[in-house]
């Protein structure tokens, strides 16, 4: 099961004695921050957890997997994230 934004609100509030309502509007202000950056096409290091990039993926062919018709991919970009030596560490052990 995946962490849920509504989860790292109520936990933030549990750990820091927040209300809800400031748990929210902090959780909102982190994620305005990022992808105002990403969007922006500035990396998000955050040190000890990892790095977010924005990587541009050129224009390819694929298939239509209902189908199996041959399709052009147009060129996009994507995010990607690289954890950090410290949290790949504690995921491993």
């Amino acid at each position: 099961m995946a962490l849920t934004k509504a989860q790292i609100i109520e936990e933030i509030g549990k750990r820091n004695g927040f209300t809800m309502k400031k748990s929210t509007e902090l959780v909102e202000s982190l994620l305005e921050i990022l992808k105002s950056a990403l969007e922006s096409g500035e990396d998000v290091l955050i040190s000890g957890f990892g790095k977010f990039c924005v990587k541009d993926k050129n224009a390819r062919r694929g298939r239509n997997p209902a189908t199996g018709e041959d399709m052009m991919l147009s060129a996009r970009k994507v995010v990607t994230f690289k954890c950090s030596a410290s949290l790949r560490d504690e995921i491993n052990t």
